[in-house]
């Protein structure tokens, strides 16, 4: 699949959905798809992991660029389901911190490893992150369209990622180092708030 094939089928699967989601009565699974896509947006720390996660495969190329998010966004939806099921998971906002900043360094130092040891990262990074969507399922949203949701407005941040990647690359590979830079500090300043 490339990029553009996935940028397309998620583009598609957003308007898809968003009229069959508002043609049911009661407005239960668009609101549904519209919390479940707003979660991830309206965090920065789900926001710059998401967008870090297809920076660093995007800066690595090859197989990263779907191996990293797709790892990610299959280990995000076990775990958002463990997540709605009212199980816990211990250490879920420090999970989700040292993510942005493990993140953000693997950018910054551009960290090339297998790819099955960096996509084995992501996944791991993404159970908090899945965790913490599950858990926090609105009382009126109904599971399946609220995972939709979140699924693809994280797939959606992979993607910008994966351009921004394309781009810095092509203008200023300095650039995507002090952005993940950026990132890492940013990592810093969730563990310490």
């Amino acid at each position: 699949m490339t990029l553009q094939a996935l940028k397309y089928g998620v583009a598609l699967a957003g308007i898809g959905l968003s009229g069959t989601a508002s043609a049911h009565s009661g407005g239960e699974a668009g609101y549904s798809l519209l919390s479940g896509l707003a979660h991830p947006l309206t965090g920065v720390d789900h926001l710059l992991a998401m967008l870090a996660v297809g920076l660093w495969a995007g800066l690595i190329g090859g197989r990263a660029r779907i191996a990293f998010p797709a790892a990610f966004l299959g280990m995000m939806l076990v775990a958002g389901a463990w997540g709605m099921s009212g199980a816990a998971l211990a250490g879920v906002e420090i999970g989700i911190a040292v993510s942005v900043l493990v993140l953000g360094l693997a950018i910054a130092l551009r960290a090339n490893p297998p790819i099955l040891a960096g996509a084995a990262a992501c996944a791991i990074f993404a159970i908090f992150h899945g965790h913490a969507h599950g858990a926090e399922l609105p009382e009126a949203a109904g599971g399946l369209s609220y995972a939709l949701g979140f699924v693809m407005a994280t797939g959606a941040l992979h993607v910008i990622g994966l351009q921004a990647a394309r781009l810095l690359t092509a203008r200023s590979p300095l650039a995507a180092r002090l952005a993940g830079g950026g990132v890492a500090l940013a990592g810093l300043a969730l563990l310490a708030g």
